[in-house]
């Protein structure tokens, strides 16, 4: 009886572990579908940082540009600075 103990407790415990690899907390699939969400959130952040990246832009155009948006409003829309002059010939 002795001689069975040993064995049999080894492959309770190789039972014990490759239920654990199958359907334990790191189960193979649990970390393959754990993979896939990682790999999804890795997708979105690279998007955020890319629109992160064109706000940026976008943001430092404006502060940046006020001679662009300076230009076309006195060509499209006729503004003029405090105390200038705007004069207009007719062709």
């Amino acid at each position: 009886m002795g001689n069975r103990v040993v064995p049999a407790a080894l492959i309770a415990l190789l039972v014990i572990l490759h239920g654990q690899l199958w359907f334990g907390r790191g189960s193979v699939p649990n970390v393959s579908r754990l993979q896939g969400q990682l790999a999804e959130q890795k997708r979105k952040n690279v998007q955020a940082a890319q629109a992160n990246d064109r706000l940026s832009a976008e943001i430092h155009d404006l502060r940046d540009g006020l001679e662009i948006v300076e230009e076309k409003a006195r060509s499209e829309l006729g503004m003029v600075r405090a105390n200038e002059i705007y004069v207009q010939i007719a062709k």
